[in-house]
């Protein structure tokens, strides 16, 4: 059957359109019970379970199945996703309502929908011929989509009483929309709001603390004092954005002190990129990422970025006199030329509010139901929730959702959402650590599985058109210890004209990953592998990441070829790139590497080739640092583990290699060669990356350091900063210029990848080079399969897709790299950081040199070579006297009592595990040498119990 609806419409010209919409209606669309005669297995996939006997609920003891409204879709998703619901029916009108408002929770019902155990079943109601509903004549779309969500319902209930009479199954309403329930009751519809439907069913009290409390009024503190101005509506913010009274950005919170924020502004106005916010009245309920609308304060009352260390340690209190005590703390007497934009929130334009994980703050009054929740993330605020098994979550990490923030509320409401497991340990602790920076970790789905290749694979002779055959050539890789997924292979012979031939072999992973298929867009969502200290997160699956794609020692692969023939003093004549296949002769470590290229013994095909390159690549770093190209450094830490417990049991930095350097060098010219061919080929959407030069105040600290130990360090160039370091030495304080590096590398920008159509700038500030991608690792990097594919079309050995050639696209593709890329990294640090708490647990107090990186207010921040480690040293304590401080930023130096403070000054600090907060379990240092009187502690001894939790619940236990 076929309704349509004809209208007219103007065009542009003038001219009018006659538009005809048609909808099928169908009568072969199945209710989704199984054994339903009348529907006789037209539904596919998930079905309804004919005895729906798993939920007791005392207001519909009968057989029920449940069928919710869009807004309990929205806002109750974690009620839903409850093992305990099961048997749920999602109405197409209710899928397609929430699919526009909200992508994650779209996702999720569609995670639900395809999973078997759940039971929910999508009915298509729009296209069936008895529950479609036309818009009436002066109905709203709300309205007609509410009235098809009530004719589904009633027609659900009539269909199931003729198909089990003596069952009595019956379809529940669910809605928290007080006038939809009640002409649902008036229709004869059982119905329900989500609370009174979760209250009812006692056999799962703890499904009530999941549910989100929407009332914001209701659920305010009975205080009732008004602690925040109101935000403004949309409509009037957007109105003042665009006459300029205020700017709307992206709300970044310190980690470092709750009372202060920053703004990061929206759009290309130079002056105000960047304005401060400074007390709680100012940062008026923005959470971190969220897009807000900010107004500038007038001159007089802009301030400083805070140089003090403020977290929120109040107990369950509201003492905003206490807060605004604190807020006096921050507004010392600054020069002119460190007052930045000031602002204060004025609405709220977007919430990027996410699922947080943390630990339970219990509430000192017994009885209480009411606790308040801290997050693992330090930026985002505390959390009021309300739950009955405080006791239970006491000391184990939970998640838990925000549901508002009222505005005479010092904390934001929310609910519990699950419990991950027992802090400190290890599973939960990484499954906080992926969690909070948003790394995709769950198995990969069937779906995704579905596009590997059947074993057992084999090369045939289609996999060999368009790929020439190099397994003659002696290959070989260069690895870390360990590594099962090998991107790269490297050869270099002599040719008979006298010149070298050099390739760079990539696994060919762009082969097995075919354009927009479901395979392609999970790894694109993942972006990245993520490493952490005992645990890959594979952007690709196992199959492919460690073995068909892995360049193993004497197996055939499939690869991507990059080929230049060399002078014996690395001048390129020409460079070709092929698909290809290769058979590697050996998989080696840096350390074997290295121990061939420096044995006299050893004259194999293999140690040749491996000296011929790190010949090659001594030149070519040599030439890449003339250039302009910085050698930076970070403090790299390598755990060694007990094999059976699988703790930490030594840490130490990481050592380079020359093979670790030859390795890089080859790569980085591949990559380099890699992105002139595509940007030749597509100049308007060739994916890159780029590495933009800091603005010059980054450099403000590096340069003042080196100033305090009497060196000139010069920024104006990436040249004249490279050549500057490499002239930057003592000879009675030798570890000096590795420190000048590190602080060099946190004066970089990001690298980020972009899209040639897009951008003009594509230098590669830290390599120097003018242009610059990622082809070398396409099994851990998306970005390097999509330069995979733009190569193989540019060399015909592929055909290419409108997606590839959309620069649109690319950018947005870019966007999600570069944030997953980011994210990875910062996984990964926390990962070491977690590994170095659990290391320093099983050590106990030690004592080592260190030095200052940076001085602070009131603290010290110091790296100790040993461990590659950095921490704060603090020297206001609470219940102990404040010593005398003296903090100058022009040099910048920090006195305490009499002894003054620089960075690098070496300095002597005792290290061990504070746990007195669970939750933020730190390494603590405190400052042995030099000795001031009241500050300093003595080497041995431990100046405060460092298991004083482990006390609190032997307490608890008794």
């Amino acid at each position: 059957m076929l309704k349509s609806k004809t209208f007219l419409k103007k065009t542009r010209a003038g001219g009018v359109m006659k538009i005809v919409r048609e909808h099928y209606l169908r009568d072969d669309i199945g209710c989704g019970a199984s054994g339903c005669a009348a529907c006789g297995g037209a539904h596919e996939g998930p079905v309804l379970e004919l005895q729906p006997l798993d939920r007791a609920s005392s207001l519909c003891p009968q057989p029920h199945y449940l069928l919710p409204d869009t807004n309990v879709l929205l806002h109750q998703i974690d009620v839903l996703e409850d093992p305990a619901i099961r048997n749920v029916i999602v109405l197409q009108t209710v899928l397609q309502e929430v699919r526009n408002r909200s992508a994650p929770v779209y996702k999720r019902i569609r995670d639900m929908t395809n999973n078997q155990e759940k039971h929910f079943y999508t009915f298509t109601n729009e296209h069936h011929r008895e529950t479609y509903v036309e818009q009436l004549q002066g109905e709203n779309s709300n309205d007609r989509n509410d009235r098809a969500i009530r004719v589904a319902a009633k027609w659900y209930n009539e269909h199931l009483k003729d198909m089990s009479a003596e069952n009595q199954l019956q379809v529940i309403f669910i809605t928290n929309d007080r006038k939809n329930k009640e002409k649902a009751i008036e229709e004869g519809i059982p119905a329900f709001t989500c609370e009174e439907y979760i209250k009812s069913l006692t056999a799962n009290p703890e499904l009530i603390d999941r549910l989100a409390c929407l009332s914001e009024e209701g659920n305010e503190i009975e205080s009732g004092k008004t602690i925040f101005s109101e935000h403004l509506p949309l409509s009037k913010l957007q109105q003042g954005i665009k006459s300029g009274t205020y700017l709307q950005g992206t709300f970044r919170a310190s980690r470092e002190n709750y009372l202060e924020a920053t703004v990061w502004v929206h759009g290309d106005d130079e002056d105000n990129k960047e304005i401060i916010l400074q007390g709680l009245k100012n940062l008026n309920r923005a959470i971190h990422e969220d897009i807000v609308a900010v107004e500038l304060l007038p001159k007089h009352q802009w301030v400083a970025p805070s140089s003090v260390v403020l977290q929120d340690e109040g107990q369950n209190e509201d003492d905003i006199e206490k807060e605004e005590e604190r807020e006096r703390t921050l507004k010392t007497a600054v020069n002119e030329k460190m007052l930045k934009p000031t602002g204060r929130v004025v609405g709220i334009i977007k919430r990027n509010w996410r699922p947080y994980c943390g630990m339970l703050s219990k509430s000192d009054i017994k009885e209480s139901r009411r606790h308040l929740f801290t997050p693992a993330d330090k930026r985002i605020p505390r959390i009021r929730i309300e739950t009955r098994q405080a006791s239970t979550l006491e000391g184990r990490r939970i998640i838990v959702a925000v549901d508002g923030w009222p505005r005479n509320s010092r904390y934001p409401n929310g609910h519990f959402v699950k419990n991950l497991g027992e802090v400190g340990d290890k599973e939960t602790e990484t499954e906080v650590l992926l969690l909070e920076h948003d790394v995709p970790h769950q198995a990969f789905s069937q779906a995704v599985l579905s596009f590997l290749p059947k074993m057992p694979w084999s090369i045939t002779e289609k996999d060999m058109k368009n790929r020439e055959d190099l397994r003659h050539l002696c290959v070989c890789s260069v690895d870390p210890p360990g590594c099962t997924d090998i991107d790269d292979a490297l050869h270099c012979r002599e040719l008979e004209n006298g010149n070298l031939e050099v390739g760079v072999h990539i696994a060919d992973v762009s082969h097995f990953i075919r354009p927009g298929n479901a395979l392609d867009q999970e790894s694109a969502r993942r972006g990245t592998t993520v490493y952490l200290c005992e645990k890959r997160i594979d952007m690709v699956p196992e199959l492919l990441s460690s073995n068909l794609c892995s360049l193993r020692s004497n197996v055939d692969r499939l690869a991507f070829s990059c080929i230049w023939e060399m002078t014996h003093n690395a001048e390129i004549l020409k460079t070709r790139f092929t698909k290809s296949v290769i058979n590697s002769k050996a998989s080696l470590t840096y350390a074997e590497a290295q121990m061939r290229i420096d044995s006299a013994a050893m004259n194999d095909n293999i140690t040749t080739s491996l000296r011929g390159l790190n010949k090659l690549a001594k030149i070519l770093k040599k030439r890449r640092i003339e250039k302009g190209a910085l050698t930076l450094s970070s403090p790299e830490v390598r755990f060694h583990m007990d094999s059976e417990t699988h703790d930490p049991i030594d840490l130490q930095t990481k050592e380079l290699r020359e093979t670790n350097s030859m390795v890089e060098e080859f790569m980085l010219l591949a990559n380099i060669s890699v992105a002139k061919k595509i940007h030749e080929e597509f100049s308007e959407h060739a994916l890159l990356r780029k590495h933009p030069a800091p603005p010059p105040s980054n450099y403000e600290i590096l340069v003042k350091a080196a100033k305090s130990k009497n060196l000139e360090i010069k920024t104006d160039t990436a040249k004249a900063l490279a050549d500057s370091l490499d002239q930057a030495d003592s000879p009675i304080f030798p570890y000096l210029n590795t420190l000048l590096r590190i602080l060099a590398t946190r004066c970089m920008m990001q690298a980020v990848y972009f899209c040639s159509g897009m951008d003009n700038d594509f230098h590669h500030y830290g390599l120097a080079s003018p242009i610059y991608t990622h082809f070398t690792s396409p099994i851990r990097r998306y970005a390097d399969i999509i330069v995979h594919r733009l190569l193989a079309v540019a060399i015909g050995a592929d055909c290419t897709y409108p997606e590839l050639t959309d620069k649109h696209k690319l950018a947005d593709l870019c966007k999600n790299l570069n944030f997953r890329h980011k994210m990875a990294q910062y996984a990964q640090r926390a990962s070491v950081a977690f590994h170095t708490q659990l290391f320093f647990k099983s050590k106990g107090i030690v004592s080592e040199e260190a030095y200052i990186l940076f001085v602070r207010k009131n603290a010290i921040v110091v790296l100790i070579p040993k461990y590659g480690l950095e921490g704060t040293v603090f020297f206001e304590e609470k219940d102990k006297p404040k010593p005398r401080l003296i903090y100058d930023d022009e040099i910048p130096s920090l006195k305490i009592e009499d002894t003054v403070f620089h960075i690098f000054d070496k300095v002597k600090v005792k290290i061990m595990l504070d746990s007195s907060n669970l939750q933020h379990q730190k390494i603590r240092m405190s400052l042995v040498e030099p000795q001031i009187p009241g500050i300093s502690v003595s080497a041995d001894s431990s100046n405060m119990d460092i298991n004083e939790p482990e006390r609190k619940k032997k307490k608890l236990q008794k």
